[in-house]
């Protein structure tokens, strides 16, 4: 696989899983994500460590790692090797749940049919294990929202990040838009998965919730993810804005 045909089925997975991202007359025109975060968790070959040797083949190099201990994550940010969009590929750590959501996220990965457990295209061909139950799924989301959003996406991308500068506006010019089209913004930089660094102003705008059927027939609505604009505060923050996503005290060194 090309990491243009890589890219190309996160956004068409991801639109599928959004469609009122898929509608918006701001993607009339095709714009550039500014970086793509991808959730998965530490486990077996959805392990970042399993993850990053793929991502590596299709031209992506590790920049920064983060840990969030707060919310059990460890994110690593990746560059791509032209001016593409990025990736965050968080790891939710199921070592930080409690023993029983813990087994239970595990039995979930477990069902998983073991072609289904590698390739290129992993985070881009949908949940690899059953459907969980709508009990189960909900312990789940109490103990971590995450790990509720895992069972039943599977690891995937989550949401798209995109720079306002792109579009040549504003934040409250295109939040403004994004209201009018029905989504409504929040402005808490801990929204969205992880927290964000004071460098720059933003805003997470959670989908519609989309009806899913679950393993005994029933159906609810569930988030998804979403998506999120993001734009430097002053013009002496240097980088692209995806390397002044994490606050500083969350970086790792690299090993």
């Amino acid at each position: 696989m090309q990491r243009d045909e890589f890219v190309q089925q996160l956004w068409l997975d991801y639109v599928h899983a959004h469609p009122d991202i898929s509608s918006l007359s701001l993607f009339s025109l095709p714009v550039p994500a500014e970086y793509f975060t991808l959730l998965t968790l530490n486990h077996g070959l959805f392990s970042s460590g399993a993850l990053l040797t793929n991502l590596a083949h299709l031209g992506y190099r590790p920049v920064s790692k983060y840990a969030m201990a707060d919310r059990g994550l460890l994110v690593h940010l990746l560059s791509p090797p032209d001016s593409g969009s990025w990736l965050v590929l968080a790891e939710l750590q199921i070592g930080t749940l409690s023993r029983k959501p813990r087994q239970q996220l595990e039995n979930l990965v477990s069902q998983a049919h073991p072609e289904d457990c590698r390739g290129q295209n992993l985070l881009s061909r949908g949940r690899p294990w059953p459907m969980p139950s709508w009990e189960t799924y909900q312990s789940l989301y109490q103990a971590h929202p995450l790990a509720g959003w895992l069972a039943v996406m599977g690891p995937r991308l989550h949401h798209a990040g995109f720079n306002c500068e792109t579009w040549g506006a504003t934040l409250p010019e295109l939040d403004q838009q994004l209201v009018q089209a029905g989504l409504k913004g929040n402005a808490d930089r801990h929204n969205g998965i992880f927290p964000i660094s004071p460098l720059l102003d933003y805003r997470f705008y959670p989908t519609t919730a989309q009806r899913l059927p679950f393993s005994d027939g029933d159906e609810h609505r569930v988030s998804l993810g979403g998506l999120a604009l993001a734009e430097k505060r002053t013009g002496n923050a240097h980088g692209r804005v995806a390397e002044l996503l994490f606050p500083h005290h969350t970086r790792c060194e690299l090993a």
